[in-house]
Order: C-alpha cells, then sequence, then structure tokens
C-alpha cells in the first residue's frame, strides 16, 4: 500500500477499490451538465481530482469493460498515463465508438485508474541481441490457435 496525496475538486467522493482484490478505482466525470458525444466523436472530460504520485509509480487511465461492451464508449488513449510529475486536473479522453449518440452524466463513471510502479532504463548500445525462438517474428508469427 503506497499513500497518494489527492486534492478533489470534484463534487464527488474520492475513487475507491470496489472490492478487495480491484486493480483500478472508477473514476468519475465531474462536468456543470451533460456533454453529448456524437457517433465518432470524442471529449476531455474533467475528473476534479489532481494526485501526486511517488516517484517510481504511473496512474494509468484505462476504458471501463461495462461501457465499452454495452455503450462501444472507451478511453481513446488507453492506457492513459499519469507520470508522477504532473499535477494538473486528470482528464479523460473518451470516444464513442457506437451507432448512436451518448451522453456522459455528472458522476458518471467514465473510466478506471490504476496505480503501478514501473522501472526507468538506461540504454545498453549493442552490436548484437540474445538469440530466443520467436526471433524477430512480429504480429501472428506465435500461430492462431
Amino acid at each position: 500500500m503506497i499513500k497518494v496525496k489527492v486534492i478533489n475538486e470534484s463534487k464527488h467522493a474520492l475513487p475507491e477499490y470496489e472490492t478487495n482484490a480491484s486493480a483500478g478505482m472508477d473514476l468519475r466525470a465531474n462536468l456543470d451538465g451533460p456533454v453529448i458525444l456524437d457517433i465518432m466523436e470524442r471529449a476531455l472530460i474533467p475528473t476534479g481530482l489532481f494526485i501526486e504520485l511517488p516517484l517510481g509509480y504511473e496512474a494509468q487511465v484505462r476504458p471501463r469493460s461495462g461501457l465499452s461492451i454495452k455503450k462501444g464508449i472507451t478511453v481513446l488513449n488507453a492506457p492513459g498515463t499519469i507520470d508522477a510529475d504532473y499535477r494538473g486536473e486528470i482528464k479523460v479522453v473518451l470516444v464513442n465508438l457506437s451507432n448512436e449518440k451518448f451522453i456522459v452524466e455528472d458522476g458518471e463513471r467514465i473510466a478506471q485508474m490504476v496505480v503501478a510502479q514501473h522501472a526507468t532504463i538506461e540504454w545498453e548500445s549493442s552490436a548484437e541481441l540474445e538469440e530466443t525462438v520467436r526471433g524477430a517474428g512480429g504480429f501472428g508469427s506465435t500461430g492462431v490457435k
């Protein structure tokens, strides 16, 4: 468990884990009025949340599976990354991939946020890489079943 500083300027409670095994917390839209997403339209939806992550951590903004399968609404840059040095408001880029308009209401759960530890690398130039069974095989190279 890590502590993350948060400023909540929204009208809503802080995000919570829905179960003790949940990896993500649902983010809610913080709107003055509804936002209508037309077919194939995208919008930047504010949450009213500002966070201070410890160094070595990131927050990933991901789609909610229920909104994706039931309504065709997803996060366009999934996963969106919030770096430890970002101090601005968390906003979510939603896109409507369905065949009908979608209305985003204030307080609606629009995405989920997962906080994860990450590594920082240092490049080591090399003339060759270690051989593997897969080698340079790309998309679909490991078979279809």
